[in-house]
């Protein structure tokens, strides 16, 4: 059976919101400890630290102190953060997939887009 990398994108991302990929970011991080998933330490590092970042009760502007620029510094880690987690777990969740069908007899082949 031929599977196609367009096809194999779709079925893996599935376009989930960012609570529904919880799961998934945990996934993927255990699967990169354990050496299964390469890609590199920062694209992982980065984001979930910036998750921290907002988490934590630490603060370099803290809230209490600057209301609003307290809670402008977490806005835009997080604008910074989330999209990148995201990028990242799409990219696990398409590994994922080609991993499985290429356990499997199944053949994928490149897409091609025709207009």
């Amino acid at each position: 059976m031929k599977y196609s990398k367009l096809n194999l994108a779709k079925e893996a991302i599935s376009h989930k919101g960012f609570v529904k990929k919880i799961p998934d970011i945990f996934r993927m991080v255990k699967m990169w400890r354990k050496g299964s998933y390469p890609t590199k330490s920062l694209d992982i590092i980065l984001p979930l630290l910036g998750l921290l970042y907002v988490i934590s009760p630490i603060d370099l502007l803290p809230d209490f102190a600057l209301p609003v620029i307290g809670v402008m510094d977490d806005l835009a880690v997080l604008s910074l953060t989330i999209p990148k987690l995201i990028r990242e777990v799409d990219k696990f969740l398409l590994w994922e997939a080609e991993q499985k069908y290429k356990d499997s007899d199944a053949k994928v082949i490149d897409a091609e887009i025709i207009k």
